[in-house]
C-alpha cells in the first residue's frame, strides 16, 4: 500500500509521450517516492568530491560514507511538518484546563461512555497562504499553525464525535477552540459511527456476553479457548462496515486459531454482535453461524450441539497438527548458490540526494520537495518542484478499499476503509537491507495514537536506486546518434502493515483475509489449504494530485485516438487510393461533471492537466499527463449498501474537480461506518462547476484485482499484488532534458577499419572503492509517549500486537 507514506513518485522533464524524466506515483499506503530524472545538481549548491579522487593506480581506498549533504529548502519551515511531541502534549494540557470545559478523561482509562480526546495533529493550512509565504519566505510570514482535534464526547445526553480546529499554535493567549465543520457534508458525527477504540474489548460484558456462553462449544469443536487467558488459543476478527447511518453499532465476528498467521485458520464459527451506544451492558450477540447454520440465541446453538442436530465443520485438528504452512520460517532444501548473499546497492561516489532532517525536505538532480506524515494515511509530498518551478503542490494517499467476496457472513460483508484504522499509525521502522538498501537515508515519523504517541526512527526510508536499463538510448552510425543516458530512479518509501495487510508502494503483501473452505465458496475464491480458502476481493488506493503546471489556473485536456479511412491522390496503383490509419482528436472538458473517468478502451488515448496560457518553444500548450501503470483498475462492485456513498470515488480510474479548501480530501475517518450518509461524498465534489483554466485536482485510482491462489500462503508477493501511475510531462518541455546528463555515454562510429568506438563519458566514470560495512542488524519496537510526552514501554507483545492488529484480531480481555 507508503506509510506510506509511496515507491510514489517519478517526475521528470520532456517534450513528448517518449518523455525520459517522469514522476511515477506508485503508491501504497506504502506510500513511496520515486523520481527518474536526469543526474544533475542544484546549481546552487557544491558538487560532492569528483569521482577522480577514488581513482588510485596504487590503492583501493575506503568509499565515502553514506551521509547525505545537507539540502537547501526553498522555505526555512515546512508548513505540513507534524507536530512534535511537545507540541502535543502542550495542546492536551490546555484541552484537560478546568476553563475548557470539556470534561475529558484520559484515554487509557476512558471508557465508551466517557469523554476523551482521540486525536491531535496538525491541520494543514490553506494553499493560497502558503504560496504566499513559499514565494518570499524572507519577508512573508509563514502561515499560522493550528491543530486538528478530534474529541469523542461519549458522555454527552446524545453522545457524538466531534473534529474542532485549535490555535493558532504555540498555545497562548490568542489560542482558541472551534468547530471544524466546512470539510464534512456531516456534523457531529454519530456517535456509532466513531473510530476504532481499544477499550472496547476490554469490557467484561464484551466477554461474558459473547465469549462465555459457547466456551463448551469452543473446546468441543475446535479444542481451544477464548477466556480472556494468556494462553488462549482462539481469537476473533471483525468485520466491516460496522454501521449504515449511524443507528446502530453491529460487526460479524470470525473466529480463528491463535497461531501465527491467524488470519489463515478461520473456524466457519461466526458471530453478529451488537456494541451500540454506550451502555457496554447492553452490548450483545445477536446471531451465532456455524457451518452454514443460523442461530439466533446461544441456547438454541447449544442446544444442537447437545443434542447431536449440529452439522460439524471438518477440521484437521489433532494433537500433532503442523500449522507452520501459515509462518514465514523458511522451508525446503537451500537452492543453489543461495548460501551466498546477494548483490547490494553501493553509491561508491556518495549519496547525490540531499536531506534536511529537520525540516523533511530532500532534493536531488534539480528535484525539491517536502515530507508531510499524519495519522490517517502516512506519507505525503508536499512543494514539488524542479529546477525550482512547482509541478506538484500536493501528491498524498486519501483511501484504501478493501472489498471482499465470500458464501460466509464475515467474507461478503467486508469492505474495510483503511484510513478509519490509521495508516501513518500502522507505519512500523523499516527493515534494513530488506524494505530499504543498508545506505539508505531514514526520517522518524510521529502520530497521535490511542495507546499514546507513537514515535518510529526509521519511518520513511530514501535512496538512489539504479534501475538497470538507461532511460534512452540508440545505436546508430552518424555523428553524435549512438549513446545512452542511466536510468536512476530517487525513491521515498514507507510501509503499512494494516491488520493482515502490509502495504509497499502501492504494491500489498502480508496474510490474506482468508475464509474457511468448503466447495459452495468455489465461486468466490481458491483453496489454499485443507480448510482455508482465499477470498476473491478488490483493493482500489485513491491518491491526490494538486498539480500547478506553469501556474494554478489549469485545463483538463482528454486525447483520444481513433481510426480513419482517407484517400490520397499520392496513391494510385498497386495500393490503392485508401489508406486505414490512425487519427488524434483533443478536447477539453470544461465541466466538472464530465470529469468522472474511466480510460479508453484500449489505452487509446489519456486525461492531461495543461496550461492553455502557457505555451512551449513549438507553440504547444505545456503540461503534464496522467498515465495509467501496472494494473490500472476501479471497483467492480458498485451499488453494495457497505459502501454505498462512502467511496464513490473506487468507480473511477480517475477524476478531477476544482480546487477547494473546503474539499481537502476524497474520504474520511468515519466514511467507513457511514456508506449511506458519509461526511464525505465524494460525488458532491461534482456540481457543474466550470474547470477551464482554474486550480484543479487530479484524483488516481490504482490497485488490483486480487484472485488468491496457493501462492498467497503464507504471504501474498508484492511483485504480483502491485498497482501504479504515472506523472509525466506532455510538452511542458521544448526537448527532453534527460539529455542534460552527465552519467550518459556518447560513441562515434571508428573512421578507420578494425577500430573500436571512440567514447565520450563526460568525465564521469565508474568508482571503485571498499564499501563500508553494513551495520549489525537490529529491530525495536515502536516508542511510545504517554499523555505527559515520558516514553513508556508495552506491558507485553499482546499489547504490541493489539495496538498494531486492531479489528482483524480481536483478543477479548478480563
Amino acid at each position: 500500500m507508503p506509510s506510506l507514506k509511496p515507491d510514489l513518485v517519478d517526475k521528470d522533464k520532456t517534450a513528448s509521450p517518449r518523455s525520459t524524466y517522469r514522476l511515477i506515483a506508485f503508491l501504497s499506503l506504502a506510500a513511496f517516492l520515486l523520481f527518474k530524472s536526469a543526474p544533475f545538481f542544484l546549481s546552487n549548491q557544491p558538487h560532492p568530491p569528483s569521482p577522480d579522487v577514488y581513482h588510485k593506480e596504487d590503492s583501493t581506498g575506503q568509499c565515502v560514507a553514506s551521509t547525505p549533504p545537507p539540502a537547501s529548502p526553498p522555505a526555512p519551515l515546512n508548513p505540513w511538518s507534524s507536530l512534535t511531541i511537545p507540541e502535543i502534549v502542550q495542546i492536551q494540557d490546555w484541552l484537560f484546563a478546568p476553563e475548557q470545559a470539556l470534561n475529558l478523561t484520559q484515554v487509557e482509562v476512558a471508557a465508551p461512555s466517557d469523554n476523551h480526546i482521540f486525536l491531535v495533529e496538525i491541520y494543514y493550512p490553506p494553499k493560497e497562504a502558503v504560496l504566499n509565504y513559499l514565494s518570499s519566505p524572507s519577508t512573508v510570514n509563514p502561515p499560522p499553525r493550528f491543530a486538528r482535534v478530534t474529541l469523542h464526547h461519549g458522555a454527552a445526553q446524545q453522545p457524538f464525535v466531534r473534529n474542532y480546529l485549535v490555535g493558532p499554535l504555540p498555545i497562548g493567549p490568542h489560542t482558541s477552540m472551534s468547530p471544524l465543520t466546512d470539510i464534512y457534508q456531516v456534523d457531529p458525527i454519530p456517535y456509532n459511527a466513531r473510530a476504532w477504540y481499544i477499550n472496547d474489548w476490554s469490557s467484561p460484558e464484551i466477554y461474558s456476553n459473547i465469549a462465555a456462553p459457547v466456551a463448551e462449544a469452543f473446546k468441543e469443536l475446535f479444542g481451544g479457548q477464548a477466556a480472556g487467558l494468556p494462553n488462549d488459543t482462539l481469537v476473533a476478527g471483525g468485520a466491516g462496515p460496522f454501521s449504515y447511518d449511524g443507528s446502530f453499532r453491529r460487526l460479524w465476528l470470525s473466529w480463528r486459531r491463535s497461531i501465527s498467521g491467524p488470519f489463515l485458520h478461520p473456524l466457519n464459527f461466526y458471530q453478529y454482535i451488537d456494541i451500540s451506544g454506550t451502555d457496554t451492558s447492553q452490548w450483545k450477540l445477536l446471531k451465532t453461524v456455524y457451518n452454514h447454520q443460523i442461530f439466533d440465541t446461544t441456547e438454541s446453538f447449544l442446544e444442537a450441539l447437545h443434542n447431536g442436530s449440529l452439522k460439524r465443520s471438518p477440521l484437521p485438528v489433532q494433537e500433532d497438527t503442523d500449522f507452520s504452512w501459515s509462518t514465514r520460517k523458511r522451508v525446503g532444501a537451500q537452492r543453489d548458490l543461495d548460501h551466498l548473499p546477494g548483490p547490494r546497492s553501493v553509491s561508491f561516489a556518495g549519496l547525490r540526494f540531499r536531506v534536511d532532517r529537520e525540516h523533511q525536505y530532500v532534493s536531488w538532480m534539480g528535484w525539491g520537495l517536502y515530507l508531510g506524515f499524519d495519522r490517517d494515511m502516512g506519507l505525503s509530498l508536499w512543494d514539488i518542484r524542479f529546477r525550482n518551478e512547482r509541478i506538484i503542490y500536493e501528491l498524498k494517499p486519501q483511501e484504501a478499499l478493501a472489498q471482499y467476496a465470500g458464501n460466509d457472513p464475515f467474507q461478503s460483508s467486508t469492505a474495510w476503509l483503511d484510513r478509519y484504522f490509521g495508516m501513518g499509525d500502522c507505519v512500523r521502522d523499516l527493515l534494513p537491507g530488506y524494505d530499504c538498501p543498508y545506505e539508505a537515508v531514514y526520517l522518524p515519523a510521529t502520530t497521535f495514537g490511542l495507546t499514546g504517541l507513537l514515535s518510529r526512527e526509521r519511518a520513511i526510508c530514501i535512496f538512489e536506486h539504479d534501475s538497470e536499463r538507461p532511460l534512452t538510448r540508440h545505436f546508430g552510425y552518424d555523428k553524435d546518434e549512438f549513446g545512452a543516458v542511466k536510468g536512476y530512479q530517487l525513491v521515498i518509501r514507507s510501509i503499512v502493515t494494516a491488520g493482515n495487510y502490509d502495504y509497499l508502494r502501492v504494491s500489498a503483501s502480508g496474510y490474506l483475509q482468508a475464509g474457511y473452505w468448503d466447495p459452495d465458496q468455489r465461486n468466490y475464491g481458491a483453496r489454499i489449504w485443507e480448510t482455508t480458502m482465499g477470498s476473491l476481493h478488490d483493493h482500489v488506493i485513491n491518491y491526490k494530485v494538486d498539480l500547478d503546471v506553469a501556474g494554478t489556473a489549469n485545463s483538463l485536456l482528454k486525447t483520444t485516438t481513433r481510426q480513419e479511412a482517407v484517400t490520397h491522390p499520392w496513391f494510385d496503383d498497386d495500393w490503392g487510393s485508401e489508406v486505414i490509419q490512425q487519427t488524434i482528436r483533443r478536447e477539453y472538458i470544461t465541466n466538472e461533471n464530465d470529469a468522472l473517468l474511466k480510460l479508453p478502451g484500449n489505452f487509446q488515448g489519456g486525461y492531461s492537466i495543461v496550461n492553455q496560457e502557457e505555451k512551449n518553444k513549438w507553440g504547444t500548450v505545456r503540461g503534464y499527463a496522467i498515465h495509467p501503470g501496472y494494473s490500472p483498475i476501479h471497483t467492480t462492485v458498485v451499488g453494495s449498501k457497505r459502501a454505498l456513498n462512502n467511496a464513490n470515488w473506487a468507480r473511477y480510474n480517475l477524476a478531477v474537480s476544482r480546487r477547494k479548501e473546503t474539499e481537502p480530501s476524497s474520504s474520511s475517518i468515519w466514511n467507513f461506518n457511514l456508506p449511506a450518509a458519509p461526511p464525505v461524498d465524494f460525488h458532491k465534489f461534482f456540481d457543474g462547476e466550470n474547470i477551464t483554466q482554474q486550480d484543479l485536482v487530479v484524483w488516481v485510482n490504482v490497485g488490483t484485482h486480487h484472485l488468491p491462489q496457493s501462492e498467497d500462503a503464507p504471504n501474498t508477493r508484492t511483485n504480483i499484488a502491485t498497482s501504479s501511475f504515472f506523472i509525466t510531462p506532455l510538452n511542458y518541455f521544448d526537448y527532453d532534458v534527460s539529455i542534460d546528463s552527465t552519467n550518459a555515454i556518447l560513441l562515434q562510429a571508428p573512421s578507420k577499419e578494425g577500430e573500436p568506438f571512440s567514447v565520450n563519458d563526460y568525465g564521469v566514470r565508474p568508482v571503485h572503492c571498499i564499501p563500508q560495512a553494513p551495520l549489525p542488524f537490529e529491530y525495536a519496537p515502536v516508542h511510545t509517549f504517554d499523555h505527559r510526552g515520558e516514553e513508556v514501554a508495552f506491558e507485553s507483545v499482546e499489547a504490541m500486537r493489539g495496538a498494531s492488529e486492531l479489528y482483524h484480531r480481536i483478543k477479548f480481555g478480563l
